[in-house]
C-alpha cells in the first residue's frame, strides 16, 4: 500500500492501514495515533483515521 497514492486508500483506515501506506513500524504507527494533534477517532477500542483528516494532517506536518 505505502507506493499507492492516497485514492487507493479506504475513506476509513485503521491503525495497520496507516502504518502500511505510511511505511512505519507497529509501535511507529500506534505512538504517531496517541499524539495529541493527530486525527483519530476511537470507537469502542478500535482507533480509526478518516481520509480526509489525514490528508489535512498531513499537508500541515509535512515540509513543501
Amino acid at each position: 500500500m505505502k507506493n499507492k497514492g492516497l485514492d487507493a486508500l479506504p475513506d476509513i483506515l485503521t491503525v495497520m492501514e496507516l502504518k502500511e501506506y505510511l511505511g512505519i513500524g507497529r509501535e511507529q504507527a500506534y505512538s504517531l495515533v496517541r499524539t495529541e494533534d493527530f486525527p483519530t477517532k476511537k470507537i469502542g477500542r478500535r482507533i480509526l483515521i478518516y481520509k480526509p483528516n489525514l490528508i489535512r494532517w498531513l499537508e500541515s506536518n509535512t515540509a513543501s
